[in-house]
């Protein structure tokens, strides 16, 4: 078996180049390395630096390794930002996969294997189901939308199987600690080793059911060992959901390190999101998920062994109009 990982230097990507290798799979990582490590990357698998957006690598490899399954995990995940960087948001999020779902459908990939996104389904009543009709809110989950629908009508025409995940909020070993505009437990957890206040949006009660890696990395990888499967779309993560408030709290006591909250102006995003997980737990026989608390315990022991890491402010900007001002914050 040999399997494509784009975004595989990246945080979930990583972890799914781990299972897969796990699981016998040969293994080519395809990464740009914009928020990814080289380091996070197996040593067992081959590495690729590159970007989707290259259409004449991606021909190449698809040619050279005659993949059998994709795991396209390559994005640029800000739901926030992405309303002010609508042309790096659809060339990287939606362009790119074309490019993949092209080169899958001329060479007869057996599957190809999608993360999406909760946040195609917008401001929803929640727990999100699969059945819900998506009507996402930012340009982020328009581009997972629209790939899932590309999937879809893909699927119909020439026949390319896939899989589509809906993780959500995950947070774990090799996230980039230095994101300030994603994952909201990187970013506590490296504000509180330098000493800085937490920064919350809005009040704090934002709902979110955080996911720790190994609830959802292992899942993603063995999916395409699972033929009922082929054709889905699924939900994947943790059941119970938390606010930003006790999120930050349980965040201070892992680490042992006592900090302040900043409370910044709230921005638009969606108030409550978490999802059900029930034809997930069905298909792929998930009898139970890692709880906040021990969650965030694994990932705060890797933190602190990585350290303070700088945070990078984006360089593309495209518009600067309601932009959050922590954001042009060094």
């Amino acid at each position: 078996m040999i399997s494509l990982v784009t975004g595989g230097a990246g945080f979930i990507g990583a972890h799914v180049t781990n299972e897969l290798l796990k699981l016998g799979h040969k293994v080519v990582v395809l990464d740009d390395l914009s928020g990814g490590l080289k380091s996070n990357v197996n040593t067992n698998a081959i590495f690729v630096e590159g970007t989707i957006l290259d259409e004449q690598l991606i021909k190449r490899l698809f040619t050279e390794y005659k993949f059998d399954y994709v795991f396209h995990l390559a994005a640029y995940a800000a739901e926030g930002l992405s309303h002010f960087i609508k042309r790096f948001n659809y060339n990287n999020n939606l362009i790119g996969s074309i490019n993949l779902i092209n080169e899958s459908v001329i060479n007869k990939v057996k599957c190809f294997v999608f993360t999406s996104s909760i946040a195609v389904y917008g401001a929803q009543q929640p727990p999100m189901t699969e059945e819900m009709i998506p009507c996402p809110e930012d340009p982020y989950g328009i581009a997972k939308y629209a790939i899932e629908l590309e999937l879809k009508v893909t699927h119909e025409m020439f026949g390319l199987n896939y899989i589509i995940f809906r993780p959500h909020n995950v947070y774990g070993e090799y996230q980039n600690l230095g994101d300030k505009y994603r994952n909201v437990v990187g970013i506590f957890m490296n504000q509180l080793l330098q000493g800085k206040e937490l920064s919350v949006f809005g009040d704090g009660t934002q709902t979110r059911a955080f996911s720790y890696i190994g609830d959802v990395a292992p899942y993603i990888a063995k999916s395409v060992n699972v033929q009922e499967a082929y054709n889905q779309i699924f939900n994947i993560g943790a059941d119970r959901d938390y606010t930003i408030n006790e999120l930050a709290e349980t965040t201070m006591n892992k680490m042992g390190i006592n900090g302040k909250l900043r409370y910044l102006p709230p921005r638009n995003e969606v108030v409550h999101a978490y999802a059900d997980h029930s034809k997930a737990k069905k298909t792929f026989q998930i009898n139970s998920t890692t709880n906040l608390a021990d969650g965030v315990l694994k990932m705060s022991e890797w933190a602190k062994k990585v350290g303070i890491t700088k945070s990078k402010k984006f360089k593309d900007i495209e518009i600067l109009e309601k932009l959050p001002a922590f954001w042009l914050e060094d």
